[in-house]
């Protein structure tokens, strides 16, 4: 039977109850809903579908889906749409400065929806890179009951019989300019890389956020990871949409979910599954909005500790398809709990426990995709933290199936990534080199974009192993190499990559976790007096905005003081 709820204590109240709402009532007769409908709690049904990308494209189908569990659980669901930046058809262009800047309009757009309409739980549903956080942002934001659906993966694409993604596809442009193959062979796999619908395949950003959304406790248990394609898709979203209602029923919000253990549990998940940098940037944004001290240094501690047990790409061999069928997000962290190194206690959407959840999984000792704890691929995490010299605020890198984890060589310097491809191209990178693309970071770029397109291109022509890349700029999850991102402090604020000049020495290594650069601190005071801002091409505009308003990539890129900074959350209106 659907619960009974006293709207009296909703937010809903606002604009359904009493004579005084009489005109909002007028509204919901409009739409045809009945005296009894406009009763029930309201619950936003939030999709990032479009026809911008297939990451989006079922997204509005599925979310349709929710509503009918909603109602059957005894809620009234309320439809509305927040944009999205798709990351492939933004890459590589001046597109990509608008990508990390919608994670924030993404969170707001929906922050100001519920609050404008007082709606009383949430159901989101996201497909592509920053859709994922920016939805999960807005939950933590408001902390009304809310529940997180991922619209599955893209199954991969079939090229001379073997699995393949769109990761292959920028790197194939690299190898066409380097003249090592045909335009026909470019053209022949960019046909049939990406077969239809759902988000990008491997261990790239949006599974990434998809595997932290279940193991920070906001998705239902193994819903993340099925493809797009799969049926199942439709029960997952119906049963969000009645799983939501016994949320709001027993009153568990975002924030007795999303506790500090449970960033902790996230974090190792990311360092387990070899998943994006990207994650290391997200998870400070999301605890930042519930009022949790969570950066990069605390996500770099769990990832020393979280050994590597996910054979997904870009490093291995897998994709998310693979992981699904292998038995989700949910059998890695079987292995995980039973090793210690999660939080078990951590409340979850199910209203059990994380532990309680995990104990419902059996392992499966036939897949090959997911590693036990006890004998992983290594013995730490798929992605590692940087600090030093070069970054005092710190940095990234990802070393899931990576050989070599210390370089040392003389810096190439580039102020812009486009710069950096245009050399790349003219095969004017030189072998053991550190290349440095700076004034990409949030404020400088302003932005930070991610550089797929170049470290694709290295790759592309046999060069990916033999230089290093470090920008206050991002990474894509679909890039490989040795490639550190988010150096801080950035650039534009004058920190040590803002004063590298061609030649310097770099050293990084990450076993020990360090990134210096061995130019004497006298050398660089004597540079930084000479230094000038750089002015960028965005004086107005959302752009423009972001810049004055971003905070340092360690701290999460965000744009407002956070939940510390509250006086009232929006559940408590």
């Amino acid at each position: 039977m659907p619960h009974q709820f006293d709207k009296s204590k909703l937010p809903s109240r606002h604009v359904s109850v009493g004579p005084e709402r009489a005109p909002h009532r007028s509204y919901y007769y409009a739409m045809g809903l009945t005296a009894e409908e406009i009763a029930r709690p309201f619950v936003g049904v939030v999709s990032a579908g479009n026809d911008s990308a297939p990451c989006n494209t079922t997204l509005d189908a599925q979310a349709d889906i929710a509503r009918k569990g909603v109602e059957q659980g005894g809620g009234m669901p309320r439809r509305f749409n927040t944009i999205t930046v798709t990351d492939g058809i933004a890459m590589g262009h001046q597109g990509m400065k608008a990508s990390l800047v919608s994670r924030e309009v993404i969170a707001d757009s929906v922050e100001l929806s519920v609050r404008g309409h007082c709606y009383d739980a949430l159901v989101g549903f996201a497909g592509c890179d920053k859709s994922l956080p920016g939805i999960m942002m807005a939950m933590l934001r408001l902390n009304v009951p809310s529940i997180f659906v991922y619209g599955g993966s893209i199954l991969p694409g079939r090229y001379h019989e073997k699995d393949v993604t769109v990761k292959d596809v920028f790197e194939v442009v690299g190898k066409y300019a380097a003249g090592a193959c045909p335009l026909s062979e470019l053209e022949e796999l960019e046909r049939v890389a990406c077969p239809g619908h759902g988000a990008c395949g491997g261990q790239y950003t949006a599974n990434t956020m998809a595997c932290v959304g279940e193991a920070i406790g906001l998705s239902l248990p193994n819903s993340n990871m099925a493809p797009a394609p799969y049926s199942t898709r439709d029960q997952i979203a119906h049963a969000a949409g009645v799983q939501v209602m016994e949320l709001l029923a027993k009153n568990i919000r975002p924030r007795d979910i999303c506790t500090r253990e449970a960033f902790v549990n996230a974090a190792r998940i990311v360092a387990a599954t070899g998943g994006s940098t990207n994650g290391a940037l997200h998870l400070p944004a999301m605890a930042h909005e519930a009022g949790i001290s969570f950066d990069l240094f605390d996500v770099a501690e769990a990832f020393k500790t979280t050994p590597y047990m996910a054979d997904l790409q870009p490093g291995g061999q897998f994709v998310a398809r693979d992981m699904y069928d292998a038995g989700g997000v949910y059998m890695l962290m079987k292995s995980l709990l039973a090793e210690g190194l999660l939080y078990g206690d951590c409340m979850t959407v199910t209203g059990k426990t994380l532990g309680e959840n995990i104990d419902e999984i059996t392992w499966n000792p036939n897949q090959k995709v997911i590693y036990p704890a006890t004998a992983p691929i290594t013995p730490t995490g798929g992605v590692v933290g940087l600090r030093g010299t070069l970054a005092p605020d710190g940095a990234i890198v990802k070393v899931a199936g990576m050989d070599r984890l210390t370089f040392t060589g003389p810096a190439q310097v580039f102020d812009c990534e486009e710069d950096c491809f245009a050399a790349v191209e003219a095969r004017e990178i030189r072998e053991g080199s550190v290349i440095v693309i700076r004034y990409e970071g949030p404020k400088g770029g302003p932005g930070m974009r991610e550089m797929l397109s170049t470290t694709a291109a290295l790759y592309g022509q046999g060069m990916g192993e033999k230089v290093a890349l470090i920008t206050d700029g991002r990474f894509s999850g679909a890039t490989r190499g040795f490639c550190i991102g988010h150096v801080g402090p950035e650039a534009a604020e004058c920190g040590p990559i803002a004063l590298v000049e061609d030649g310097d020495e770099v050293m990084i290594d990450a076993e020990t976790g360090v990134i210096d650069l061995n130019v004497p601190a006298e050398v660089l005071e004597e540079r930084r007096k000479d230094w000038t801002p750089r002015a960028t091409d965005y004086g107005s505009g959302a752009i423009w905005r972001y810049a004055q308003n971003v905070g340092p990539a360690y701290k999460g890129a965000v744009t407002h003081p956070g939940g510390r900074a509250e006086t009232h959350v929006f559940a408590d209106i």
